[in-house]
C-alpha cells in the first residue's frame, strides 16, 4: 500500500472514530513533527546525517488534542529504508493513531573504489577513498571501513568510482601483498621449491606476480593455497 493510501485510510478511521463534541485542535503539523523528530532521534547511524521529510496528511484530518506527548514508532521494527512509515499515537484512553510517510535520506561515508580493481584482488587503503552518500538509496548495503573487509578478496572485477557492497566480496586472502610464500615450478618433469615474496594478493587460484627470494627475478605465479604459489611456464 502507498504512503497516500495510508494515510487516507488511517483519516477516516480518526474521523469515525473521533466523539461528537471533541475540538479537533491537534495540529497535523505537529503529527508530522513529530515523526521526523522521532526518526531523527532515533533512527540516525552513528557519525551519519539524516534529513527527514514528512508528507502532507489529509487536510481534512480530525485529531482532539492530544494531552500527553505524542508518541512514535516503527511498526515491526524494520530497517529504516529511503520510505518510512512512522506511527504517531496520542497515548491515552481511546487515543487517535495516524501513520505518516516520510522520505528519508541518510549521509555517511562509504568506501568506493579510486581505480579498476579485477577479480580475486584485495583491497587496500590506497584502493579506495572515502565518500558521503545517501545510504537508504544503497540497496545491496555498503563498506564503511576497511575493517570491515577483513583480509577478503573480490569477487568480480570493479570499475572505478563503485561503491564497495558485502556481495562484492568472496573468501579471505590465501596469500597477501609482501607474505613470503613458497613458489612450485615444473622443470621438463621435476618439481622444484623455492622461496618468494608475493607482489600480489588473492584466494586460491588468482593470478599473482612473485619475486624469487634468490634471485629477486619477478614471475607470474597462481595461488594454489594458503602462502603457497604455483609459478606459471
Amino acid at each position: 500500500m502507498n504512503p497516500s493510501a495510508l494515510a487516507r485510510g488511517f483519516t477516516m478511521t480518526t474521523l469515525l472514530a473521533l466523539p461528537l463534541g471533541v475540538a479537533a485542535t491537534q495540529s497535523v503539523d505537529s503529527v508530522r513533527t513529530a515523526a521526523v523528530t522521532w526518526l531523527q532521534q532515533n533512527r540516525i547511524l552513528p557519525g551519519a546525517r539524516m534529513t527527514a521529510e514528512a508528507a502532507p496528511l489529509d487536510s481534512r484530518l480530525l485529531l482532539a488534542d492530544c494531552p500527553k506527548a505524542l508518541e512514535s514508532s516503527l511498526p515491526g521494527n524494520r530497517p529504516l529504508g529511503a520510505r518510512a512509515s512512522v506511527v504517531v499515537h496520542c497515548p491515552v484512553p481511546g487515543g487517535w493513531t495516524v501513520r505518516v510517510p516520510v522520505r528519508v535520506r541518510m549521509f555517511t561515508n562509504v568506501l568506493v573504489t579510486t581505480r579498476p580493481l579485477a577479480r580475486g584482488d584485495g583491497v587496500g587503503a590506497g584502493d579506495v577513498r572515502a565518500e558521503e552518500r545517501d545510504v537508504t538509496s544503497l540497496a545491496y548495503g555498503y563498506v564503511a571501513e576497511l575493517g570491515q573487509i577483513d583480509g577478503r578478496s573480490l569477487a568480480r572485477p570493479l570499475s572505478a568510482g563503485t561503491v564497495l557492497t558485502p556481495g562484492m566480496l568472496a573468501g579471505r586472502q590465501a596469500v597477501r601483498i609482501g607474505d613470503s610464500v613458497s613458489m612450485e615450478a615444473g622443470v621438463e618433469g621435476v618439481v622444484i621449491h623455492a622461496s618468494g615474496v608475493a607482489l600480489g594478493a588473492g584466494d586460491t587460484g588468482t593470478r599473482v606476480k612473485v619475486r624469487n627470494a634468490s634471485s629477486g627475478k619477478v614471475l607470474d605465479a597462481v595461488v594454489t593455497g594458503p602462502g603457497t604459489v604455483a609459478v606459471l611456464p
